[in-house]
Order: structure tokens, then C-alpha cells, then sequence
């Protein structure tokens, strides 16, 4: 891609956020989450990891990309996450991350990673809520797997 085409995607992408996300929406809607974390992750050509804060009722405290990586992986310290989360106040997280390669199937790492974010937040009672993976034109949900 261009300069220019790179420019106007990415306005094109603050525009369409900016309609999709406003702090307090509430995050109840599946289908409405990943558009949001679509946006922002699938023309990534490395590996972000992107947390979710959420208050008592799903409304939205903030989005942040909390890891960048590679081209093939992210390094996500989960003592960071636990860290923003109680900074933010947050009751719920929803986690999201993309695959350059293009794919959303989640790898074991994924898996175990998720397992272990849920794990550590969960003891200062937030809950985790889903982990979406975006890959080009693909999208995986680990609750509508029932992998939480």
C-alpha cells in the first residue's frame, strides 16, 4: 500500500471508531466488540495484544493496546494486565489480539496465556469475558467456544 491509502484507512478507521466506541456503551453485544477490535487489529502487520477495561455493568472504560510484537508473537506479562486493569477500576476485561498470518484458530500458547490472564485476574474479582482473535476476514471468540 501507498502512503496516502495507508493514511486514509487509518482515518477511515478513527472515523468508524469513533461511532462504534464511546466511553460508558456498554459491551453486551458479541457481534459489536469484535467489529470494534476488527478495526483495529486485522491490517496489523505485527502481533498487538489489546485489553478491554470494562466497569460493573460491561460499559467501556478504555481499550488499550497493552503488547506489540512480531510478526509470529506477542510477549504479554500478565502482572501488566492485572496492573491496568486495578488502575482503571475495571470489573471485567475483554482481551483481543490478531494474527498477521492471517488465520484466527488460536494456538495452545493462546490458550494457555488466556488461561493464565484469567487466572491472575480473577483473584482481585475481575472477570474475564471473552478473548477474540482477528485474523484477515476472520474472527474467533474463545466464549462462543466455550474455552471461559
Amino acid at each position: 500500500m501507498t502512503k496516502n491509502e495507508n493514511q486514509i484507512i487509518e482515518l477511515a478507521i478513527r472515523i468508524l471508531e469513533s461511532n462504534l466506541r464511546v466511553k460508558g456503551d456498554a459491551y453486551t453485544d458479541p457481534e459489536r466488540t469484535k467489529n470494534l477490535l476488527r478495526l483495529k487489529l486485522e491490517l496489523m502487520e505485527h502481533e498487538v495484544f489489546i485489553v478491554v477495561f470494562l466497569d460493573t455493568r460491561h460499559r467501556l472504560i478504555e481499550t488499550r493496546e497493552m503488547f506489540r510484537g512480531t510478526l509470529d508473537g506477542a510477549f504479554v506479562h500478565p502482572r501488566e494486565v492485572v496492573k491496568a486493569a486495578l488502575g482503571t477500576n475495571a470489573a471485567a476485561v475483554i482481551f483481543a489480539h490478531n494474527h498477521p498470518s492471517g488465520t484466527s484458530t488460536p494456538s495452545e500458547a493462546d490458550r494457555r496465556l488466556t488461561n493464565r490472564l484469567r487466572e491472575a485476574l480473577a483473584l482481585v474479582d475481575i472477570r474475564t469475558l471473552d478473548h477474540i482473535v482477528i485474523g484477515h476476514g476472520e474472527i474467533t471468540s474463545f466464549s462462543e467456544f466455550g474455552w471461559l
